[in-house]
Order: structure tokens, then sequence, then C-alpha cells
């Protein structure tokens, strides 16, 4: 039993107690593999979720992703590495691409064999900073939290460490986190409110992305220098309020909010406005790559929206006259705008 341990491959993962990390650990800690054991890396060991990490059988390490050094030590002995950054940690595409160079020297420096770095698209290979279909932001970026991930490729490339680019979609929990889904307006009805028009959107459970990276590194050195898109679903707003309708037993009507409505309420909302647009100009180049069959291919288990849906049917609904807390982030719409255009 010592022996087999010894022999398994050790999957490092930035971000262990976070959205997609926690999938990873979870999914190889609940499904025992003869080759691989992981090492759940988070910025604070002393932490409930990384204690309970460990209580499941996971190592535990803290690093910092700002101190490269902490990084090269956690990634020692590590066959693979799941890399991630949270731009919502700083609202800085700096900050992030920051984090990500460290964390591809910290590779290259422990040698490790394959790393999957979570990434998105550089918007501005679409839609330039000088192209006026959508606002620039912070000076040299159309989508800030896209475009630094994008950018940010380049330092695995360059530095030639053998990498899989993971390209994520929209998480089904931003309904439940962030508060995008339904509201209850005075009159009772439920309005699901987004800037998509009526084309399709690319999304996914958290959960299932941390699986399909489980796939991926299972799948050995196949997706290496590869660009692979995950989804569960590819849906149009009046699907996803279609859905919502029969799971909740009410309906929930879709109002497509304008872009230039949506940037108008503030920070963060122009980065999401922008975001939304990107996906609605360009859904054939976002859902193509995001392929839900090749997803599930990786990962059997992939939730339908539906699927994710039943599962959290009470916690998607949102009244804002009755949330009081100071510290709820949210990036629903306010419910005092006009919507009926």
């Amino acid at each position: 039993m010592i022996r087999q341990m010894a022999e398994k491959k050790v999957i490092a993962v930035i971000g262990a107690t976070g959205n997609q990390g926690s999938g990873l650990v979870r999914d190889i800690l609940e499904n025992p593999d003869p080759g691989f054991s992981v090492r759940a890396i988070t910025s604070d060991a002393s932490s409930d979720k990384a204690k309970a990490l460990m209580s499941q059988g996971a190592e535990v390490v803290q690093a910092n992703w700002n101190d490269k050094g902490s990084l090269v030590q956690a990634f020692k002995g590590a066959y693979g590495a799941f890399c991630v950054t949270n731009y919502y940690e700083t609202f800085s595409p700096e900050g992030e691409m920051k984090q990500a160079k460290n964390m591809a020297e910290a590779a290259k420096e422990a040698n490790v064999q394959h790393v999957i770095w979570s990434t998105l698209e550089d918007t501005r290979q679409w839609v330039p900073v000088e192209d006026d279909r959508m606002p620039t932001l912070m000076g040299n970026y159309k989508v800030p939290h896209f475009d630094g991930k994008g950018e940010s490729d380049s330092f695995f490339k360059e530095l030639g460490v053998p990498t899989t680019y993971l390209l994520t979609s929209f998480y089904f929990e931003n309904l439940v986190t962030y508060k995008m889904g339904p509201q209850r307006t005075a009159d009772g009805k439920l309005v699901f409110n987004l800037p998509l028009g009526q084309k399709k959107l690319a999304s996914i459970s958290t959960e299932d992305i941390g699986r399909s990276a489980h796939g991926i590194f299972k799948r050995g050195t196949e997706y290496i220098g590869s660009y692979v898109g995950v989804a569960g679903e590819h849906l149009t707003g009046e699907e996803m309020a279609a859905e919502m309708t029969k799971v909740v037993g009410e309906t929930v009507a879709y109002k497509a909010v304008p872009f230039d409505m949506y940037r108008n309420f503030g920070l963060p909302f122009g980065d999401l406005a922008n975001m939304f647009q990107f996906y609605h100009d360009f859904e054939e180049n976002v859902c193509d790559v995001r392929r839900v069959e090749g997803t599930r291919a990786l990962n059997p288990k992939l939730k339908s929206f539906k699927e994710w849906l039943t599962a959290n049917k009470d916690r998607i609904i949102h009244n804002h006259a009755k949330e009081t807390s100071a510290d709820d982030v949210s990036f629903a719409v306010p419910l005092h705008f006009n919507l009926t255009h």
C-alpha cells in the first residue's frame, strides 16, 4: 500500500478552496485514482475549508500567488499543476498577469510536467483597443477579466512549460454567488435580466470545470500545447428562463438588458457588459471552442443547467428589498431600472 501511494503522481492545485480548484481536488479525493494524489495549495492553510480538505486526505500547502518562491516550494515534486487566478480579488488585470507569470516561472523551476492553465480569450484579438464597438476599459482592455488571463498564456508558452490551456465558461453559480439569477419585482413577478440579446451563452458548473481538468490529466500528454474549452450547456437567455420556470414552478420572464444600460450601472458592470457583448457578438467562436460533447468525454458526470438548477432552486431567486448584508456582492441589475424596453 505504501509503495502504491509513493508511485502516485502528485497534482498540485492552486486555489484548492476556490471555485475551480475545489472541484478538481474533490474529484480526485472522491474518486480514488491509482494514478494521482492531490496537493491542495491555498493562501490560508488554517481556514476551515483547508482543514476539511486535509481531513479528507489531501496534502495541504500554503502559498502566496504573489511570491514566486512559495509557489516553487509548493510545486516541488509535483507531476502536474492546476493554475488559476481570481480577477475579482483585486480587479486588476496587471495583478492577475503578475500572479500568472509567477505560476509559469515556478512550474518551470519545479520541473512540473503538465500544467493546466485556466484561461480565457484575450478579447482584443477580436476587438482591438482602438475599435469602438465596445468601450476600452482601464486604458488598455476590452474585457479586463478575460484579457489579463488571455495575455498571460504567453508566459507559459515562452518558458516552454508543458501546458494545456483550459478555456472556461460562464458559471452557473454566478446566478447565486453574484445574485444574477431571477429577481422578484414589486408586483411579485420573477424577471431574469441579462445583457445577452437572443444569443447562446456557454455556461457550466464550477464543479464540472474541476472534473474536466481531472479528465485532461488522465489523458496524459494528449492535450499539452492545446486549447480545450469546456461547457455544460449553450443556452439563450430565453432558454435559461424557461428551464428556471420548470424548476421553480412559477414563470420566470427573460429581459434582454441593453449593453449600454448595463454599463451605466457602474463598476464592475462595464467589464461584465463588455463580456456579454463579446459572448453575443462572437457567439459562434465562443461556443465552437467549448463543445458540450467534448466536455462530457472528459467528464461523464457533466451536469446540465436543469440538473444544476434542481439542486439549487432555493438559492437562485433574489429579492433585494429583503437583503441587508453590506458584505453581499451583487452583479444583478438594480430593480429600480425600467427594463420594459
